[in-house]
């Protein structure tokens, strides 16, 4: 193929005045570069056919991309044989907590990740001072004070920590609701709403990308669609988006795409889907209408976009299989209620029945407790019931697995780590084939050792990425390595709306990534989910190598990359 060459900025290509008068101009040669990374397959992040060719960094960004035959570095990387391409972008990432206990986030650096989209719902701020005693009060494993109260402060307490890749947050809606009513099922009165999109609008100008939802969990299920509205445009006043976890994924996943959809189109604001899954083999069949009503309102001119991970089981708490109801009021009041004979009785009989008005993933599973996997629990005496299924430990129990797992919550005081089966292979491929789709993984980054070892992760921690490179592009093409790369890269930095980023462009801060599309591959899996994936090799973020050989390298060069609105310098 034939090479072609983008020509680096700031390289100092001025004329130099020679010393005779009638001499020529000559060109200097430029100065060296910092690095060269030479010879790779070049997947610029755009979508289209690799090129072979060389990427030069300087500092911190990518100064040319193209053929650099003959051209000075101080460091030299062959990549011959290898893809070269943007950093990737985790558009659901969960490593609020992990980095703070370890900024080198090694589960996803291994798979390439350089950019850690956080916010689903809940965010790291703003805190007001019962939410961070509720915090200290709930951590589990990984045990910090709380050392800010603003998402913008958060934010910078890592970047001055030291953290290996970029991070960027979404404010939580819930975390503004809870700010502000607490854990009541009320809609806020005008005078809280009033604050609620203030500290959206505080939010925004600290860098936040926009607002997330998550909206199957209370006290997420007890806003209405006109709250959620009104601190959607909120952030729009600043170029922000929309993220959300629909309020159905089951019975209702039809209306609760038109919903975000609603919201997007009155907030005036692109939006995104999180985790697009139809859940519940009842519900399997609702995925081509759902990407229809998706296509419908792009055509109408809306930017609707979605993500997802590459596995069929979703990950999240025994909460999510009891009605909201009876955990109004918060965590303490949650458990009380579960302790109250007459309220657990009618509790038992609603996770029984199917679900009104609410979203019970153990109804999605089929009520089959083998499809539930217990995966991370807070008190040590319950631990070693880590990666078993609701069925074992119900029969170990002798009890109902409804009577289980309330149990489980009590004595854990915690929402307990669970996985659902949920989902269809058929509608992951389908979603992976719609070309407006971006990947999340819906999880920390961990490494396996320290206090990391003390609970399972789903393994989308340690394999989304390197899953889908390996079983969606490589196995069963539904996808191209080049459209792969767009999906990670250019995508998911347009739908952010993040400049300098997401692309091998000269300009461009230098987040890259190398690694083989033929052996790239994911090992973590659900009875041993503490396993790297392999076939990346080297990552670099902002010009700093932080994955060498799949070692990690130590270096935390991670900075916060802020949204449309922030003000700061």
């Amino acid at each position: 193929m034939m090479r072609r060459t983008i020509i680096a900025l700031g390289l100092g290509l001025a004329l130099a005045a020679c010393g005779k008068k009638d001499a020529a101009p000559q060109t200097p040669a430029p100065a060296p570069f910092d690095l060269i990374i030479k010879g790779g397959a070049i997947y610029d992040g755009e979508g289209g056919a690799p090129f072979t060719g060389d990427v030069g960094v300087t500092g911190d960004r990518i100064a040319a991309v193209g053929d650099l035959s003959g051209a000075e570095a101080k460091e030299t990387v062959d990549a011959a044989g290898m893809a070269v391409a943007p950093g990737f972008i985790n558009m659901l990432s969960w490593a609020t907590e992990p980095l703070i206990e370890d900024g080198r986030a090694v589960s996803d650096i291994r798979q390439g990740v350089t950019l850690e989209v956080m916010g689903e719902g809940w965010s790291m701020g703003p805190l007001n001072d019962a939410m961070k005693a509720q915090s200290l009060k709930q951590q589990s494993d990984v045990k910090y004070d709380i050392a800010w109260t603003t998402l913008g402060e958060y934010l910078e307490f890592l970047e001055a920590k030291g953290v290996s890749p970029n991070i960027a947050s979404y404010v939580g809606a819930t975390s503004i609701r809870v700010h502000e009513i607490g854990y009541e099922d009320r809609p806020p009165t005008e005078e809280e709403l009033t604050r609620m999109k203030e500290l959206v609008r505080a939010a925004m100008r600290e860098g936040a990308l926009g607002v997330g939802s998550s909206l199957i969990y209370a006290p997420a299920f007890y806003a209405g669609t006109d709250e959620l509205t009104a601190l959607v445009a909120a952030a729009a006043e600043f170029g922000g988006g929309y993220i959300s976890h629909v309020r159905s994924e089951g019975d209702r996943y039809l209306e609760a795409l038109d919903e975000l959809i609603s919201i997007a189109r009155a907030a005036k604001t692109h939006a995104q889907v999180y985790h697009l899954k139809p859940a519940g083999q009842a519900n399997w069949g609702k995925s081509e209408e759902g990407l229809a009503r998706l296509d419908a309102a792009r055509a109408e001119g809306l930017d609707i976009t979605a993500n997802i991970y590459t596995y069929t089981a979703g990950a999240t708490g025994l909460d999510a299989a009891m009605p909201p109801w009876v955990q109004e009021g918060g965590h303490d009041k949650w458990i009380e209620n579960l302790k109250d004979p007459a309220i657990r009785a009618r509790v038992l009989a609603e996770m029984r029945a199917p679900a009104q008005g609410w979203e019970s993933l153990y109804q999605l599973t089929g009520y089959d407790p083998t499809k539930v996997l217990l995966i991370a629990f807070k008190n040590p005496a319950l631990k070693p019931l880590t990666g078993k299924s609701l069925a074992e430990v119900a029969t170990m129990r002798g009890q109902s697995p409804e009577d289980a797992m309330i149990d489980l919550v009590i004595e854990d005081d915690s929402r307990v780590g669970t996985a659902y089966f949920l989902m269809s292979e058929d509608n992951i491929r389908r979603n992976i084939a719609w070309p407006h789709t971006m990947f999340g993984s819906d999880e920390g980054a961990y490494a396996p050792e320290g206090v990391f070892m003390l609970s399972n992760p789903h393994p989308r921690a340690y394999g989304t990425f390197a899953r889908l490179f390996a079983k969606y592009v490589r196995e069963e093409k539904v996808i191209s390595v080049a459209e792969a790369v767009r999906r990670l890269t250019s995508l998911p930095a347009d739908a952010i709306r993040i400049k300098e980023r997401g692309r091998l462009k000269a300009g461009h801060f230098a987040d890259i990534v190398v690694f083989n599309p033929d052996a790239v591959q994911d090992h973590a899996t659900f009875a041993q989910p503490h396993q790297f994936a392999t076939g990346v090799r080297d990552v670099w973020v902002n010009g700093v190598q932080v994955l060498k050989n799949e070692e990690h390298t130590g270096a935390t060069p991670g900075r916060v990359v802020r949204g449309p609105g922030w003000t700061g310098e």
